[in-house]
């Protein structure tokens, strides 16, 4: 199917209804948190930015805040640690809608933005851009529309990502394999591994993160270039035999230790200790700081596409004044301008979510000097895919299919055995939350 009817049809399968669904998985897990902030933001006039802070960005986030502040100092802004990472922050925002103080700006990833608009939780922006004067035409197109739900937008590109692979090149050029780039398909990477693991020492050929750190995303590259997906739309297609192939593939890697899932990836390769690492574009900028080993960013591999798109945006919450809104937006704004999104993706890695951004001298300069960071933007219109349904619009997708892939690498449990029950629970949960509402 055409890309473009696979968007349209995504975004009218989501407008049928599938509002009380999610409503239904806010509610269950707003229960056991705890908010993030105990003040009235209202009453005090500041606004408040619920953030994780992606890429290890908190001193740059405030630093962004501090210079918002010297141009507006009318609207002042609180920077919140609400959490470590996408899930926790959710988890916050959920606690805070069944009573607490709610922020105003909030940081909403790829799999939890639309649970937020579906319930209204969110405020759609397109009306508060216009009262603002924000063009959201300057804003990378595919980036944006990740965001539109109904012909409204509910969010802005912020921290946006891709996979990618990294390559310890000393050992890539002890092993004789090529040091530019990196395995053009899952089975040339089964063909370098041995090579990798030898000229390493013994060491891994590729470290991955665990089920509870993502793998679900990373892996769901690997699925598609073997011809399967996690789902077709609305139908689950894990036990599609193409589907099976590549989570035998994955098993067998990790059962040979030439892929190891590790539960801090990204230190191990940037020591020294695995010659690849599959991780987001935003391990780029630690990576860049700490790591003691020259490296190369790829592409994952193909057949393309091997690549989801990830990261998140910024959204604004529904439950604040008007007021508080139109400020909010103007910091969003502020906080994604070129200026500040050159700034951003050089500091983590993330990808410039501005159209000029790329043509800003700072970045011409910044990615002539540093080609790794070209990788992720040339990646996006090359070898990326909007992400199956089963991971980010069925109801505890991620965490469920993370659970499943921790059974055949970690447990090396029976490939066939676990995607038949993860086919079953992913079909029972859309059966009873989302078919009776399409």
């Amino acid at each position: 199917m055409n890309p473009l009817n696979i968007e349209i049809s995504r975004r009218k399968a989501l407008g049928l209804g599938v509002v009380s669904a999610t409503a239904l998985g806010l509610a269950s897990c707003a229960g056991g948190s705890t908010s993030a902030s105990g003040g009235g933001q209202e009453g005090s006039g500041k606004l408040q930015f619920w953030s994780n802070h992606p890429g290890s960005s908190k001193d740059l986030e405030q630093e962004m805040i501090d210079a918002f502040m010297q141009e507006n100092p009318d609207i002042p802004v609180e920077l919140v640690s609400a959490g470590s990472n996408y899930e926790e922050l959710a988890q916050k925002f959920n606690a805070a809608l069944a009573g607490g103080d709610l922020p105003d700006v909030i940081v909403a990833s790829d799999v939890t933005w639309f649970n937020f608009a579906f319930n209204e939780a969110t405020a759609p922006l397109d009306d508060l851009w216009k009262q603002a004067g924000t063009d959201p035409d300057s804003y990378v197109d595919t980036l944006r529309e990740d965001y539109a739900l109904d012909g409204k937008h509910y969010g802005v590109p912020y921290s946006r990502s891709t996979c990618l692979m990294y390559f310890n090149t000393d050992i890539l050029d002890k092993a004789g394999l090529p040091t530019d780039r990196g395995p053009a398909t899952w089975q040339e990477f089964a063909e370098w591994a041995p090579k990798l693991v030898e000229a390493g020492g013994g060491k891994p050929a590729l470290v991955v993160p665990d089920g509870s750190n993502y793998l679900d995303w990373y892996f769901q590259g690997m699925i598609w270039t073997f011809g399967g997906a996690y789902s077709k739309e609305w139908e689950p297609t894990f036990t599609d035999p193409k589907s099976i192939e590549a989570g035998e593939f994955l098993k067998e890697m990790v059962g040979k230790k030439y892929i190891e899932i590790a539960t801090d990836p990204t230190v191990q390769f940037g020591s020294g200790n695995a010659a690849g690492l599959l991780e987001s574009t935003g391990s780029l900028g630690g990576l860049k700081k700490t790591a003691t080993i020259p490296f190369i960013t790829t592409y994952l591999p193909g057949p393309k596409p091997g690549c989801p798109t990830g990261g998140a945006g910024l959204a604004v919450a529904n439950g604040i004044s008007d007021e508080r809104k139109e400020k909010a937006v103007k910091f969003i704004d502020f906080m994604t301008n070129t200026e500040n999104t050159v700034k951003f993706s050089q500091a983590t890695g993330y990808m410039p979510v501005r159209k000029d951004a790329i043509d800003h001298p700072d970045e011409q300069k910044y990615l002539s000097e540093n080609p790794n960071a070209k990788t992720a933007i040339e990646q996006l219109t090359e070898n990326t895919a909007p992400q199956d349904y089963a991971r980010v619009f069925v109801p505890g997708g991620g965490q469920r299919i993370g659970g499943a892939l921790d059974r055949i690498t970690v447990g090396q449990e029976d490939v066939t055995a676990v995607f038949e029950d993860l086919q079953k629970d992913t079909q029972k949960t859309i059966d009873q939350q989302i078919t009776p509402l399409l």
